[in-house]
């Protein structure tokens, strides 16, 4: 894109950077990322056509720039944080904490460094910045073994979030995508479960019990039938990871509340409008988390 585009860009309401639905710039990519800021544009590549658009990155064109991660640990290392503060970004945190789960997730930090993290981030940034996505609810069985469930550290890290000030904890369950079927076949015995609506409900409704004595709110990432089977006495919503009506609460200024088309909105998915700035093969994730849906490249290195 020319120059002049990113100029009529820039002359329009300011835009949110989503950094990133397809990778894990925090924890991999904040080098990358500085060094584009400094450039004043990111150029981003459609990843259905490869058409590279010009996507202007200075604080004047830029309302909020929206982390996503599951180890912010190099992020806060590096101090990336306050320096994107001094240059006038406004700053908002998806951070995926799940329970300790090494076969689901080999790569994450352990569950106390990353608890750590989320504290730090509450405590320098603000709670109110930060949605805690518990995401996704995986149900798995080993062998001819009973079936299991990630949800063992839920009430734990929910009582530290409360404890830091969270106020909204983000879910969804596990989508059973054909890459991740083709991924478990070097894994013998070892299955996930997609269990029936009924118990999908079940299970919302014992977390929305845990966490409303901790005041944290429970939303959905794109689970419009089961929020729709969970009965008029629950308060679990749709949720918007994306919520540009809360950055204007947080921040003001001028940001479109239009609802972000190109996400799964018939499925529930409330996020407003962005420009997402990564890229799946060009900066492939080393989570390698095992119901990954984002990242062909790194399926080699899952072990």
């Amino acid at each position: 894109m020319s120059a002049e585009n990113v100029t009529q860009m820039k002359s329009t309401e300011k835009i949110v950077l989503s950094a990133s639905r397809r990778t894990d710039i925090p924890a991999f990519y904040m080098p990358w990322f500085m060094d584009q800021i400094g450039r004043g544009v990111f150029e981003v590549a459609n990843p259905f056509n490869q058409r590279v658009s010009a996507v202007p990155a200075t604080p004047d064109a830029v309302h909020t720039i929206v982390f996503w991660s599951k180890n912010f640990g190099p992020f806060i290392d590096g101090h990336y944080g306050d320096q994107l503060r001094a240059l006038g970004y406004h700053l908002f945190f998806n951070f995926t904490v799940n329970s300790d789960a090494a076969v689901l997730e080999p790569n994450v930090p352990a569950l106390g460094e990353r608890l750590d993290q989320l504290k730090y981030l509450a405590e320098q940034f603000g709670p109110r910045t930060i949605n805690w996505r518990f995401d996704p609810i995986c149900f798995y069985r080993t062998g001819q073994g009973p079936m299991s469930d990630n949800l063992h550290d839920f009430a734990y890290i929910a009582e530290k979030a409360a404890r830091w000030g969270i106020e909204r904890c983000i879910t969804s369950f596990m989508d059973h995508y054909p890459k991740i079927g083709r991924r478990l076949s070097a894994r013998s015995g070892f299955a996930f479960i997609d269990p029936p609506l009924a118990d999908k409900v079940k299970t919302l409704l014992k977390m929305e019990a845990q966490l409303a004595v901790l005041d944290i709110q429970l939303k959905t990432c794109c689970e419009k039938d089961v929020v729709d089977a969970l009965g008029g006495d629950s308060a679990v919503t749709p949720s918007a990871c994306i919520p540009n009506d809360l950055l204007l609460k947080l921040y003001g200024g001028n940001l479109s509340l239009k609802r972000d088309s190109g996400q799964r909105v018939k499925a529930g998915c409330g996020c407003r409008v962005s420009v997402d700035i990564g890229s799946y093969r060009q900066q492939p994730c080393y989570h390698n988390c095992l119901f990954c849906y984002a990242n062909p490249t790194s399926e080699a290195g899952i072990k």
